[in-house]
């Protein structure tokens, strides 16, 4: 049992958001689960630190510089070593062609800013199959 509690607290979450603040707010927002953080500033970056850190979670912004969100979810599921990754779109863009659009792009979860810290958490949660 004590191997699996280890194996819980090694969680790597890839925050890919240009804007800093936000970033802030999901390691303030999950910070004291036990996670490691990573954080990209635009697409480009995203993509170079999915493939550095192999994060068990990735929380992706739909509209950054670089490559979009949408971008670079669909390079994260074309790459047979990275396409298992489980994919948070966390977004202002809420309508339902956004999500649509997220979902056939391969996204797990949408969540659409502002986002309620538990909201947060539960959804991270969920994708490492924490909500037990």
């Amino acid at each position: 049992m004590p191997v699996l509690i280890a194996a819980l607290m090694d969680s790597t979450i890839l925050v890919c958001d240009n804007e800093e603040i936000l970033r802030g707010l999901v390691r303030a927002s999950l910070d004291g689960n036990g996670y490691t953080f990573a954080e990209a500033r635009d697409g480009d970056q995203a993509v170079e630190m999915a493939r550095r850190s192999r994060p068990d979670v990735i929380l992706l912004d739909m509209m950054m510089p670089g490559r979009t969100g949408i971008e670079v979810l669909e390079e994260l599921r074309a790459d047979p070593e990275l396409r298992a990754i489980p994919v948070i779109m966390l977004t202002a863009r809420a309508q339902v062609a956004d999500r649509e659009a997220a979902a056939r792009a391969g996204a797990d979860l949408f969540l659409a800013k502002p986002f309620s810290p538990k909201e947060l958490a539960a959804a991270v949660d969920k994708l490492l199959g924490r909500d037990a």
